[in-house]
């Protein structure tokens, strides 16, 4: 699974018991913070058909929610096994309802279509800052660890990367950054080479659709282009939605593994 998330970046690991009783404990605790009148004015987007849940999930560094004990598996191990044992951050509840995807407040016409159209499709930790909303590096994450929190059908929302992304988003950070100090890579303006990358990667590389069940997981590559497709017409999913949980754990600061680790 390893050569696999570092050859087409990212990996999809089958149901265990141990993250099957995890995603349980988390799925109950996931419901109440969706339920929360406060989380829901904060994060709840597109019309309410995307609650977007970041940091929603009162999860310790080691993964455990409520009842479930340290988040453990074949996933995790990997991920530890590549990048070491990184806290875990609280994790991102994301849900999708029917419908989806709607408008989201203050979305221009033309991001809107590109959600629509494209997923969305965004590379993690690449902001748009300032008022040119340049892209730039605020966030290194080490990986993306999917977490299905509920049993839907594959067309409900699902996970999307572009297969093999991450080869071409590496080059285009390492041009961009590696003769810098690692100091300053948050302050050089992106944009203009990611769209570059992006349009290369949409026109080479397979769209792949990711559909697991509770108890599965996959990782995702740090450099892999990425998005959510649109809900498909008649997707069965339960009332409380596409929900997953996402980890995104950053490396220590000061470091320049997130170019140079694989």
């Amino acid at each position: 699974m390893v050569e696999a998330l570092l050859r087409q970046g990212w990996a999809q690991f089958a149901p265990e018991e141990s993250v099957a009783r995890w995603a349980q404990a988390a799925q109950d605790v996931a419901v109440e913070r969706v339920a929360d009148p406060d989380e829901r004015a904060k994060w709840l987007q597109c019309e309410g058909t995307w609650f977007v849940g970041v940091d929603s999930l009162p999860n310790s560094s080691d993964g455990a929610v409520g009842a479930s004990g340290p988040l453990t598996g074949q996933a995790i191990e990997a991920a530890q096994g590549l990048y070491g044992v990184l806290p875990l951050h609280r994790g991102q509840v994301s849900v999708t309802y029917p419908g989806y995807p709607r408008p989201r407040d203050g979305e221009s016409d033309a991001a809107f279509r590109y959600r629509r159209n494209r997923d969305a499709a965004h590379v993690d930790g690449l902001l748009p800052t300032g008022p040119k909303r340049q892209r730039m590096l605020k966030e290194r994450h080490a990986y993306i660890l999917g977490l299905p929190l509920t049993d839907c059908a594959a067309g409900a929302s699902p996970f999307v990367v572009w297969e093999g992304s991450h080869h071409i988003m590496r080059d285009m950070f390492t041009k961009a950054l590696a003769h810098l100090p690692q100091a300053e890579w948050a302050d050089v303006d992106l944009t203009e080479a990611y769209h570059a990358a992006r349009r290369t990667v949409f026109d080479s590389c397979k769209r792949v659709e990711i559909a697991a069940k509770p108890g599965a997981a996959y990782l995702v590559h740090r450099f892999a282009l990425h998005g959510v497709a649109p809900w498909a017409d008649g997707a069965r999913a339960p009332a409380d939605g596409r929900m997953i949980a996402y980890f995104r754990p950053e490396f220590a600061g000061g470091t320049r593994d997130w170019l140079d680790l694989p």
